[in-house]
């Protein structure tokens, strides 16, 4: 089976497991995890099987913008389903599969990258630091974007709608620090594995990545200090998340729009 085809069934699972968490929410119904759990377990292994089909071919590694967003939303869609396991986080499956849909689809009718060769191991490894450290803090974005609605809600004394089964709003914002407490650590470990593997950091197609990543990393590092010491919380905590995250997001894929989409 080829990439192509595994894509198509990996929309197809994302489609049903997002579809039957949105009318879970609609109908206030009970979240049956399991279900959700294995529609995405299904989808996020074609969805790997694909990546892998496309990035590893006999003619090198593929790393372009198509193959790059696939893996990134793949490694998205497998953080989430394994913190699933220990943390009430299904109901991102909502905005998070629709993006590996998304993914996916470009993946299969966006441009072909040119192989770039073998991966080093010191080089490989600073890639799946990056991609684990990107995908907490995309995990992370969604979740302040929940935090912002249910915040809203509770402000604005509307009981009904989707905060009827969400968490408690503490339940919620301890889940999303513990995301970006575990995010930065990696991030910091990916930055760390940049300095010795890479050749130079500041290279001229690397520098807008490293300078939004670092910015990324400070944004994240500044909000967990005032939520230690300044006691930040709710949308405040919600502005810095998605700032951070923007910034992280912008470095990972800027470069490569630029490069690959706009000035081809």
């Amino acid at each position: 089976m080829d990439a192509i085809a595994l894509a198509l069934i990996a929309i197809i699972f994302y489609l049903a497991a997002a579809t039957y968490q949105l009318l879970t929410l609609q109908r206030k119904a009970p979240v049956r995890s399991t279900v959700i759990q294995i529609l995405g377990g299904a989808a996020i292994l074609n969805h790997g099987l694909s990546v892998w089909l496309a990035m590893f071919q006999s003619d090198g590694v593929h790393l372009g913008l198509s193959e790059m967003g696939s893996l990134a939303t793949f490694s998205i869609s497998l953080m989430l389903l394994i913190s699933s396991l220990r943390k009430p986080v299904l109901n991102l499956v909502i905005g998070v599969f629709p993006m590996s849909m998304a993914a996916l689809l470009f993946a299969i009718w966006g441009p072909v990258s040119a192989p770039t060769g073998y991966l080093k191991t010191g080089l490989l490894l600073h890639i799946v630091l990056s991609l684990v450290a990107y995908s907490l803090m995309v995990i992370a974005a969604f979740q302040a974007v929940l935090v912002a609605i249910q915040n809203y809600q509770l402000k604005n004394k509307h009981t009904r709608g989707i905060i009827q089964v969400l968490p408690p709003l503490q339940t919620m914002e301890r889940l999303l620090f513990e995301l970006i407490c575990s995010g930065l650590a990696t991030l910091t470990l990916a930055i760390a594995s940049g300095v010795f593997f890479l050749d130079n950091l500041f290279a001229q197609h690397l520098v807008h990545k490293t300078i939004l990543t670092l910015m990324s990393w400070l944004v994240f590092a500044i909000l967990l200090a005032g939520h230690r010491w300044l006691g930040w919380r709710g949308m405040t905590a919600v502005r810095w998340t998605i700032g951070g995250s923007f910034l992280l997001v912008l470095g990972y894929f800027g470069s490569k729009v630029a490069l690959e989409i706009l000035l081809n």
